[in-house]
């Protein structure tokens, strides 16, 4: 092999999921940190969606290596499972030996070990991977298992992760309460091309090239054309280049090396290829795709998000279908740079008939007519509080959109007094949902 040449301590582009090389692009940082919210909140799933090889079962197994010791989990890959199937895979991860119970004693086991770890001041999360191959009856059972509950929270923690198919079948009439209680989606887009030399870099570091340049620069926008930033195609393109390489006599891969490998692979560039997700991803996987109304350019805008403060519009935000998420630092959709705003403070989403703003566990929250909510049905002219800034909501769909903006400031409403964030400032290093880290 090439280890030696190369002066690599091992293989730097297999494709097992170790979570030692994972690069976390700035959307797998969003997601794996939405996922650790779990082991916080208990309040719905979180749903985590991408193409076969964007990364997501690596995104779990390095989640999973930093989970705090009281947190009990049940990790299932294999999918394609029967309700009782499913229900005994479960307790199998939770070391009991299910196989001749009946389905209402499987249930009672669980039931009971829940709230039994419960008591025992544990938390238990159930992390399903592969989650698009559950029958649309696993998945109403795992929303029955969601709501197993104490008198003040759920005792199941619930992440889904799959490929894009999962969010069609979340958003089946069929599964509407299951829908209602996601609490966040996110869809993994494939990585940029700065990102992609990025991942190449990363991954040689780890294996041992240090700060050497084992990758010609001129060979990265050739792996980007012929990988189109999926991670799972990058790591057999560049081990191939490799082994090219290496079968060269070279230290160093060149753009020869790349021709070779795609030629040994038989590839089309990337944007040449056929893709399953233009042809069969309906409007519903759209909306659930990652939320920057960037990726949505093509469509019709359906409404607008001004944001104020002090009495003036200082944006105006275009909404498309998808999520926007709003925060202080610039990873997100739309930035305000605000001491009383959290590093991701909530999130909007816009659907083809209604559009819903959702706190994302902020310090300070979100205000609706001097109230604090946490999930909104936006109304023409509904005015949101974020910290000290406005969220003026202004609905194309309607001929009343612009009319209900009528007060002394064009297109500013505020709110009455009492609801007011709190004076309390997102500390510079809150936690993903805005709050200080537990304990």
């Amino acid at each position: 092999m090439y280890l030696e040449p190369f002066k690599l301590k091992e293989l730097p582009f297999r494709l097992s999921p170790d979570p030692r090389f994972l690069y976390l692009s700035k959307q797998h940082a969003r997601a794996k940190a939405y996922m650790e919210s779990t082991i916080w909140f208990t309040d719905g799933f979180v749903v985590i969606t991408g193409e076969i090889g964007s990364g997501k079962t690596t995104l779990i197994e390095s989640f999973l290596k930093e989970v705090p010791a009281e947190v009990v989990v049940a990790q299932l890959n294999q999918t394609q499972l029967s309700a009782i199937d499913f229900l005994q895979a479960v307790l199998v991860q939770f070391g009991f030996s299910p196989f001749k119970m009946r389905k209402g004693e499987l249930l009672s086991t669980l039931n009971n070990f829940l709230i039994e770890q419960y008591s025992a001041g544990r938390k238990v999360l159930l992390i399903v991977d592969e989650a698009q191959n559950l029958s649309m009856r696993v998945l109403e059972e795992i929303r029955m298992l969601s709501g197993v509950e104490t008198t003040t929270e759920k005792v199941l923690r619930i992440i889904l992760a799959g490929q894009p198919e999962l969010a069609n079948k979340l958003d089946a009439p069929s599964l509407e309460q299951l829908a209602q209680r996601v609490r966040l989606r996110f869809h993994l887009q494939t990585l940029t091309e700065a990102e992609s030399q990025a991942y190449v870099q990363h991954r040689l570091e780890v294996a041992g090239a240090g700060d050497r340049e084992l990758f010609a620069a001129d060979t990265y926008p050739d792996i980007f054309r012929y990988s189109g930033g999926v991670p799972r195609l990058i790591n057999t393109l560049c081990d191939t280049a490799m082994m090219a390489a290496f079968t060269a006599d070279r230290g160093v891969v060149t753009r020869a090396d790349i021709a070779s490998a795609v030629e040994e692979l038989q590839w089309l560039e990337y944007a040449a290829r056929p893709h399953r997700h233009a042809a069969e991803t309906p409007l519903s996987a759209a909306v659930a795709a990652h939320s920057s109304a960037r990726s949505h350019a093509g469509t019709p805008n359906l409404g607008q998000l001004l944001v104020a403060a002090d009495g003036r519009t200082v944006q105006e935000v275009r909404l498309r279908l998808g999520r926007l998420v709003i925060g202080r630092t610039r990873d997100n959709d739309v930035q305000i740079d605000s001491r009383f705003i959290s590093r991701h403070h909530c999130q909007v989403i816009t659907t083809i008939h209604s559009c819903v703003i959702e706190d994302l566990n902020s310090t300070n929250g979100i205000f609706v007519n001097s109230n604090r909510v946490r999930r909104h049905y936006l109304n023409d002219g509904d005015v949101v509080l974020v910290g000290k800034h406005e969220l003026i909501y202004v609905d194309e769909r309607s001929s009343r959109a612009r009319a209900a903006l009528s007060d002394t400031v064009p297109g500013v409403r505020t709110l009455v007094a009492g609801g007011a964030p709190q004076e309390s400032e997102a500390q510079e290093g809150d936690g993903e949902d805005g709050r200080a880290p537990p304990g």
